[in-house]
């Protein structure tokens, strides 16, 4: 089992390329893969596809990784270091500086759903492949943990007004409810078990009402 967990990794190593060139080439596969993602999901996303895109032979991937499947999640990890990289607003102390405990529990939810949003197209095609990738959705899972601790990190300024018992575990709840509607809502679209489709303002503003009323309410 050990030998066999070890194969299954090495095939999904990725070299990574050195030379000035050969970076600049890879970080063109890696943004063709998310815009192929984007477009089409996952089944547009072939090496073809991808070579096309991206203006390059197809050694310059099989240079970097032999599998598409290795190559789906480089392209995977490229798209989550841009959520990673907006994520750091929930370190961002002066973003969050001077707010009420609902003007921030608001702001926190804002901040998580808009995330969602302006990656749309890219989270639909990761979240509908999740369902049969293990590896995308234990990867989902860790990011989902990340994107929760810094969602806490910035509620918990409000924790003295916070009127749960539990105040991290009723946090991290709130995240939870926030995170799942989120998916939903990038996966299936606005309408998803809804009779009229709710525009983003207002989905925003229901869950921010919501977070508020659980957290807060005396």
């Amino acid at each position: 089992m050990g030998e066999a967990r070890a194969a299954q990794a090495a095939d999904l190593e990725i070299r990574p390329p050195k030379q000035r060139r050969s970076r600049e080439a890879w970080n063109r596969v890696l943004d063709a893969g998310v815009s192929i993602l984007e477009d089409g999901g996952h089944e547009a996303f072939t090496i073809a596809a991808v070579c096309e895109r991206a203006g390059v032979a197809p050694p310059a991937i099989y240079a970097r990784t032999t599998s598409k499947d290795a190559l789906f999640l480089a392209v995977y990890e490229h798209g989550i270091q841009r959520l990673r990289a907006e994520q750091q607003v929930f370190s961002d102390g002066g973003r969050w500086a001077d707010l009420s405990a609902a003007e921030l529990v608001r702001a926190a939810v804002a901040e998580t759903i808009g995330m969602f949003l302006r990656h749309e197209r890219f989270l639909r095609a990761v979240v509908l492949t999740s369902a049969s990738h293990p590896e995308i959705r234990r990867r989902g899972s860790r990011y989902s943990q990340e994107l929760g601790n810094g969602f806490a990190k910035v509620v918990l300024r409000a924790a003295d007004a916070i009127t749960l018992p539990d105040v991290e575990t009723a946090v991290h709840s709130c995240f939870s409810t926030v995170f799942a509607a989120s998916v939903l809502r990038v996966a299936y679209g606005p309408g998803f078990a809804r009779p009229v489709p709710v525009e983003d303002d207002a989905f925003i503003s229901d869950l921010a009402d919501t977070a508020v009323r659980y957290l807060l309410s005396a």
